[in-house]
This record gives structure tokens, C-alpha cells and sequence, in this order.
């Protein structure tokens, strides 16, 4: 199934994402940690993306990005041929992490994952929940993010990533069989 790419500029952010790409990843954030997590996003879940944020503090900077990037992902995730749910598990060294994800329409995010007193490049790993949250409200999603194993919190944040990748590339296939 080929998905049109998606475009959603708002709050000076332009996104374009598209489904069926080849992992290809073009994101300017102003913060590199978000840019590479992002990077990872997209290679793991061959997505391709695009995605450019007028520069903001960090906080507002994260949240219009997730909040785009959940926008042009709603309609290609809600169609009724596809399949709208996926889950992932996946590792970065000593990390792991799962991710289950559906397009039910109501959005929620729940995790058993702590990093508020960490730092990363910069970058306040809150900030990455606050980008989490944005997307699934801006995506309709609902959103289990379970750490099972890490203690180095830039690999903790690799692992989600991710998987979050791998189950939006399953939630955006198309639908094989009546599920």
C-alpha cells in the first residue's frame, strides 16, 4: 500500500512523513538529541521524514514537534485499511524497551519511565515525555511505553525511539485480513 505523504505545518513547524519510505531522515529541531532520536524513529521504522522547527525554547520547540509529527501521522494511521495498532521491542546496548501504540482516537500515554532528573545533550529527557504526549494528542494515539531493562538514560531513550518506529511502521501497514 503506498500512503501519500503527509504534510502538517503548525505553530512554525513543518513535518511530511511518509509510511512507505526507506528510513531517510531530515529533522532540525534546533535540539541534536531530539534530532537523532527522531533519526532513529524513522530508520527503524523505514518511515521517511522530514521535519523543520522554527527556533523556540527548547519546551516549546518539542511539544509543536511532536504535535505536527502525531497530526500527519492521524489520518494515515485511522484509515480504515489500516491495521492501526502495532508493538515493538527493541534494545540500544543495555536498554530495552517496549512500545504498544494504537489509533483509537483517545489520546494517552502511559509509561513506567523516569528520566525527569536526567540530562542528555542538552536536552531534559521531561522534554521527551512532554514530545510523547504531544504526539499521541496530536495523532489520537494511545501510547504504552514500558522500560524492561537500562540504566544509561540516553540508551533508555534510544530503545523507545526505537520501537516507537517499529510500531508505527506496524500500525500504518495495511490490514491483511478482517482484524
Amino acid at each position: 500500500m503506498v500512503s501519500p505523504d503527509r504534510v502538517s505545518e503548525q505553530d512554525h513547524v513543518r513535518v511530511r512523513v511518509s509510511l512507505d519510505g526507506a528510513g531517510e531522515s531530515n529533522v532540525s529541531s534546533g535540539l541534536p538529541m531530539l534530532d537523532h532520536l527522531l533519526g532513529l524513529l524513522a530508520r527503524y521504522g523505514s518511515l521517511d521524514l522530514e521535519l523543520q522547527v522554527a527556533p523556540e525554547r527548547a519546551e516549546a520547540e518539542i511539544a509543536s514537534a511532536g504535535k505536527a509529527l502525531g497530526e500527519a501521522l492521524r489520518e494515515p494511521l485511522s484509515r480504515e485499511s489500516a491495521r492501526g495498532h502495532g508493538s515493538a521491542a527493541a534494545a540500544a546496548d543495555e536498554a530495552l524497551a517496549q512500545v504498544v501504540l494504537e489509533a483509537s482516537g483517545r489520546p494517552l500515554v502511559v509509561s513506567n519511565v523516569d528520566l525527569s532528573e536526567a540530562r542528555i545533550g542538552g536536552l531534559g529527557t521531561d522534554l521527551v515525555a512532554s514530545f510523547l504526549h504531544e504526539l499521541a494528542e496530536g495523532g489520537g494515539l494511545t501510547l504504552h511505553v514500558r522500560l524492561i531493562g537500562g540504566d544509561d538514560s540516553q540508551h533508555v531513550l534510544e530503545a523507545i525511539f526505537k520501537a516507537l518506529g517499529v510500531a508505527l511502521a506496524q500500525a500504518g501497514r495495511p490490514r491483511t485480513r478482517k482484524e
